[in-house]
């Protein structure tokens, strides 16, 4: 452009930083926008915002407060989202302190800048991530206060700190406040729920949810079928996980390994073998390949039944598809060839394991002289 006589505008000039900048090539964006201030057009508002957007994804926050600074000596004023993008990283930081001292800079030049939901959400968000919930509902009470029209983030922001304090009535309750304004709960609402519900034992209450979020035409994705599936294995009703996983794969959702690995481990520790492995055998026939995660649940679930063969046979599996035991699976190996008496075996996995380059742990040398003692 420039060779045939056109100067590219500031709009174009936007578009190459933010490139650059999601290329995380922030030092040629610096290069391009000190162009812009030589030679022109004179880099705007945008292109701040954008330069320091792609600072704080780097979490060089200094540098992106330094370019804040910058603007107003080059004449661009900060507008919102500079502010909020500070903000956000600030707090991401649990800098909430320093985020005030910006806020009331910017009060000092907008006075309508407190009514702002964003800026009001990330405030609460940060209160939240520092553990004081008291102080997110007093910034709740203010926008209430200046008629901040809510939205679904502000209300998602404030039921996740309210589940994070173990508060459930008042996460439900603010839900419900929620439907009563029109707003509708969406996927990471019921998924707060949830994943709160299953980390307090409540599963009942939990697929409940998971089933109202069914019927107000809310899909889950694969974070909601997660949730359930961990928190149904965890408490041993793993043939209802398995029905979680049917749902998924009926709706087209192909998850990822880890939930493969928590039936597997689940029926595993129930001693189901078949089914554990009939799921192992159904991943490898929707493409997931097992990981050493999927081997040391199976190889664990033989060793439980006492089947050491098999267990050292699914070893030898795991190298001849390119996996490398862990130190998971020589303790599971090393600990049951020593209880079934073959200490010089045990002793061969450990000399494996040394070579294999995997570091023995605590539990290593525990089996290990159990094995030994009983050998005396």
């Amino acid at each position: 452009m420039i060779q045939k006589g056109f100067v590219p505008d500031v709009l174009t000039h936007n578009y190459m930083v933010n490139g650059l900048c999601n290329m995380r090539k922030l030092e040629k964006a610096d290069w391009l926008i000190r162009e812009m201030l030589d030679k022109g057009p004179s880099p705007n508002c945008a292109t701040y915002n954008t330069f320091i957007k792609g600072y704080c994804l780097l979490d060089n926050v200094d540098k992106a407060l330094h370019l804040f600074s910058s603007m107003a000596n080059s004449g661009t004023k900060p507008n919102r989202v500079t502010f909020n993008t500070l903000l956000h990283a600030l707090c991401k930081k649990d800098l909430l302190t320093e985020g005030k001292k910006l806020l009331g800079k910017i009060l000092d030049d907008d006075k309508k800048a407190a009514s702002n939901v964003i800026t009001s959400t990330i405030l609460m968000d940060g209160s939240i991530k520092s553990g004081d919930i008291v102080e997110a509902l007093g910034i709740w009470d203010s926008m209430l206060e200046e008629s901040t029209p809510m939205d679904v983030i502000s209300y998602n922001v404030l039921i996740h700190g309210f589940c994070l304090a173990r508060d459930m009535k008042l996460a439900y309750s603010y839900s419900c406040q929620m439907l009563k304004r029109g707003l509708l709960p969406d996927v990471f609402t019921y998924n707060t729920l949830v994943s709160s519900l299953c980390k307090s034992g409540r599963l009942d209450e939990a697929c409940y949810i998971h089933d109202v979020m069914l019927r107000m035409g809310v899909a889950p994705d694969e974070v909601s079928y997660k949730l359930i599936i961990q928190g149904l294995c965890v408490c041993r009703d793993v043939d209802k996980a398995n029905g979680y996983l049917n749902c998924m794969l009926e709706k087209s959702l192909i998850p990822e390994p880890l939930v493969w690995n928590l039936i597997i481990d689940g029926y595993g520790r129930c001693g189901d073998i078949g089914n554990a492995f009939a799921i192992r055998d159904r991943m490898l026939s929707f493409g997931v390949v097992p990981n050493v995660f999927t081997y040391n649940a199976l190889i664990h679930a033989q060793v439980k039944i006492g089947n050491i063969l098999y267990a050292c046979f699914l070893k030898k599996e795991m190298l001849l598809k390119g996996l490398f035991p862990d130190v998971v699976t020589y303790n599971l190996l090393i600990g049951a060839v020593s209880n079934a008496g073959h200490i010089h075996y045990a002793l061969q996995l450990y000399d494996e394991m040394l070579r294999g380059g995997c570091n023995p742990d605590m539990i290593t040398y525990t089996e290990l002289i159990r094995g030994l003692l009983c050998e005396v």
